[in-house]
C-alpha cells in the first residue's frame, strides 16, 4: 500500500474529520494507521481501531487507550478474529502477528469497562470455534451484560460447565442466565431447582424449551403458593401435567385465573370451575375489580402490567412513567397515581414495587385509607412530571 501525498497531508495536518476519513480508508498504509493510532482525537483512534488493516502492534497500543469507546470498537474487531488466534487467549496462536492479536484480546477481556468486555461477548457468544478459554472467562464474568449472552448461547459450554456455574455463581444473576438457556436439560433444570434460588427457578419455569421432569414440576407447584412469579410462569408452560394444573387451580392469584382457565389441556371439570371463579370476579364493580387486579399484580411483582396500566390511566406515555420512577421520589409517584385515579393504598404498593422505595420512603395512606398528601401537593407533583421525557 502506498499513501498519496494528499492522504499524508490530511493525516498530518487535516482537521479531525479528515484524519478520521484517512483512518477509515481501506487503502491506508499500516504505517499511517500506526501514526493515527496516537491521534489526539478519539474519533480518529476509533476509526483506526475499527480498520481491519491496522497492524496488530498498533492495535495492542489501542487496547490501553484512555477512551473506553476506542477500546470497545477495538474489542469488537479483535473478537471477530478469535477463531484464528489459537485455543487459548495467547500462547496458542500460530504466528507472531496472531500471538500479538491474541495478547490484545487477553487484555481487552480483562478490561475494567463493562462495555469493552460486553463487546467481545456480543461477537463470540454463538461462535462454535471461539477459543474455549475465552468463552469460560466471559461466562464467569461478574457483569451480566458480559456473561449472559455467552451463558445463554455459546455451544462450547458443556453441561459440566453450566453445572459449575449453578453451583458457584460468580454473580447473583448467573443462575438466571443458565435457566434461560435454550433446550436446557433435565439435569440442569434439577440443579437449578435444588439451589432454591427463587428468581432462577422463575426464569427456568418461564423457559419454554427447558426440559423439567414431571416430579420436579409437581414439587415446584407444591411450593408455588408462596411464589407468585412461579405461578405466572407455570400457568403459561406449554405442557402442564393434570395434577399440577389442579393444584394451581387452588392457589393461583386472581389476575392469573383467566390465563389458566383458557388453557385447552385442563383436566375435565377444572376449566368450568376456574371460569366460574373468573365470572364471579368479573361480577364485582368495575373499579373494585380493576383495583383488586392491580393489587394482585403488585403482589406478584408484575412491573410490566403495572407500568402499562399506570401510563394508560394517567394519560401519559410509558416513557414518562419510567422517567418518573427513575426519580425515586415517593411524592412524584404518588402524584402520578393520583392523576390515574388510583387509591392511596394502591399508590403505596406502586411506590414499593415500581419505584423500589424502602418502607421509610413510601408515601403511605392515612389510617382511613385516604391521601396523606394534600390535593394541591398531589396536583403539583403531577405537573412537575410534565417536564419529563414523553
Amino acid at each position: 500500500m502506498t499513501d498519496t501525498a494528499a492522504t499524508i497531508q490530511a493525516a498530518r495536518h487535516g482537521d479531525a474529520a479528515a484524519r478520521a476519513a484517512v483512518a477509515r480508508g481501506t487503502t491506508t498504509s499500516p504505517e499511517l494507521l500506526t501514526f493515527l493510532a496516537a491521534d489526539r482525537a478519539a474519533e480518529v483512534r476509533q476509526a483506526v481501531a475499527a480498520n481491519a488493516g491496522t497492524p496488530p502492534a498498533a492495535a495492542r497500543l489501542l487496547a490501553s487507550d484512555a477512551d473506553a469507546a476506542v477500546r470497545r470498537v477495538l474489542a469488537r474487531r479483535i473478537a471477530a478474529l478469535a477463531p484464528s488466534l489459537g485455543p487459548g487467549l495467547g500462547p496458542g496462536a500460530q504466528d507472531r502477528m496472531a500471538r500479538i492479536s491474541a495478547g490484545t484480546l487477553a487484555m481487552l477481556v480483562e478490561d475494567a469497562a463493562v462495555e469493552v468486555r460486553a463487546a467481545i461477548a456480543a461477537v463470540v457468544r454463538d461462535m462454535p470455534d471461539a477459543p474455549r478459554a475465552l468463552i469460560l472467562r466471559l461466562a464467569r464474568d461478574t457483569a451480566m451484560p458480559v456473561a449472559e449472552p455467552v451463558i445463554r448461547l455459546s455451544p462450547l459450554l458443556s453441561d459440566a460447565d453450566l453445572l459449575a456455574l449453578i453451583a458457584d455463581p460468580p454473580a447473583p444473576a448467573t443462575r438466571r442466565a443458565v435457566a434461560r438457556r435454550p433446550a436446557l436439560s433435565e439435569v440442569l433444570s434439577d440443579a437449578i431447582v435444588e439451589t432454591t434460588d427463587t428468581p432462577a427457578i422463575a426464569a427456568l419455569l418461564a423457559n419454554p424449551s427447558a426440559a423439567i421432569r414431571e416430579a420436579t414440576l409437581d414439587r415446584l407447584v407444591e411450593n408455588a403458593g408462596n411464589h407468585s412469579s412461579w405461578q405466572a410462569a407455570l400457568v403459561r408452560r406449554a405442557r402442564l401435567p393434570a395434577g399440577a394444573a389442579r393444584a394451581l387451580g387452588e392457589m393461583v392469584a386472581d389476575h392469573l385465573l383467566g390465563v389458566l382457565a383458557a388453557r385447552p389441556d385442563l383436566p375435565p371439570g377444572l376449566a368450568e370451575t376456574l371460569r366460574g371463579r373468573v365470572t364471579a370476579r368479573m361480577a364485582q364493580p368495575d373499579d373494585a375489580r380493576a383495583e383488586a387486579a392491580l393489587f394482585a399484580a403488585a403482589r406478584a411483582g408484575d412491573r410490566g402490567l403495572l407500568t402499562e396500566h399506570l401510563a394508560e390511566a394517567a394519560g401519559v406515555t410509558v416513557a414518562r412513567v419510567e422517567a418518573a420512577l427513575a426519580l425515586r421520589s415517593g411524592r412524584a409517584i404518588a402524584g402520578l397515581c393520583h392523576s390515574a385515579g388510583w387509591s392511596a393504598a394502591l399508590a403505596a404498593e406502586v411506590q414499593a414495587v415500581l419505584g423500589g422505595l424502602s418502607p421509610a420512603e413510601v408515601v403511605r395512606p392515612t389510617a382511613e385509607g385516604g391521601w396523606s398528601l394534600g390535593e394541591a401537593e398531589l396536583q403539583w407533583q403531577a405537573e412537575l412530571l410534565e417536564g419529563l421525557p414523553a
